[in-house]
């Protein structure tokens, strides 16, 4: 009988292909120090949050000439000690915009504990004498806030009779504001003179002694035209709306001027 002969062929594959051997005592430790590093950071978070160092110490203003500190801070919901990263300085930011005397606010965080706040107001464009004789001031948003004790930009106009026709006079500071004060500076008192074909016309009195009837809407493409006017004829009433006209309340003083070399 013949033997047969058993050959072993050995196992050539690479040992980087094995699976590594499982340490419990290796997991154990990792996951011990993973447990006690989230336990520090919670420990160290609420010492910080509780501690002087992470609540707000100083507040600034800056800018805010009609608008007090005190309805800045109420309606950002600022103050001191609470938690200076309890809010964002842009949700500050929005916040604040929510005041119509406000045009923009920027706010800065200064770690540790200070907040430094730039509010950037929107301009005066005329001012409205109330039923009590109060003089107020009306800023490009409509706002109406007190006139500044220092002194009244005498170069703005006078809104009057406007208890009734609220949002035209919103609409109207909105286009006062986009007017250079070059061209407006001669403008004395505005008031609403609405018709059914012009429901926000309006009648201007110059400190040049002319009367002017134009509308909201058309008043600051027509505001040149104005100007032009006052600047080369005698006092007369200038009409701004679909078309243009200009009558003398002395018809003698356009003909002295035909006459004149």
């Amino acid at each position: 009988m013949v033997k047969q002969k058993l050959t072993v062929i050995p196992n050539n594959k690479s040992t980087g292909n094995r699976r590594p051997s499982f340490n419990p005592k290796m997991t154990r430790k990792t996951r011990l120090i993973i447990l006690l590093s989230l336990i520090l950071i919670i420990v160290i978070g609420i010492v910080f949050w509780f501690s002087p160092i992470g609540k707000i110490s100083q507040i600034t203003f800056k800018g805010n000439t009609f608008t007090a500190k005190t309805d800045l801070l109420n309606v950002s919901g600022l103050a001191k000690g609470n938690a200076f990263f309890g809010t964002s300085a842009t949700t500050i930011e929005k916040k604040l915009l929510t005041i119509r005397s406000i045009e923009d606010a920027e706010v800065i965080k200064h770690f540790p504990g200070q907040i430094d706040i730039t509010i950037k107001e929107y301009p005066v464009v005329a001012y409205e004498l109330q039923d009590s004789g109060e003089l107020t001031a009306i800023l490009q948003s409509g706002a109406l806030v007190r006139a500044d004790t220092r002194g009244v930009a005498v170069e703005k106009p006078v809104l009057t009779g406007w208890n009734d026709f609220e949002a035209q006079k919103i609409q109207l500071c909105k286009v006062l504001g986009t007017i250079p004060n070059e061209l407006s500076s001669d403008i004395s008192e505005i008031s609403p003179s609405p018709t059914p074909s012009f429901p926000d016309r309006i009648k201007i009195y110059t400190r040049s002694r002319f009367e002017v009837i134009t509308s909201v809407s058309l008043l600051a493409d027509k505001v040149e035209y104005l100007n032009q006017v006052i600047e080369t004829q005698p006092p007369g009433v200038i009409t701004m709306l679909e078309a243009d006209a200009y009558t003398p309340f002395n018809p003698e003083d356009v003909a002295e001027q035909e006459v004149a070399p």
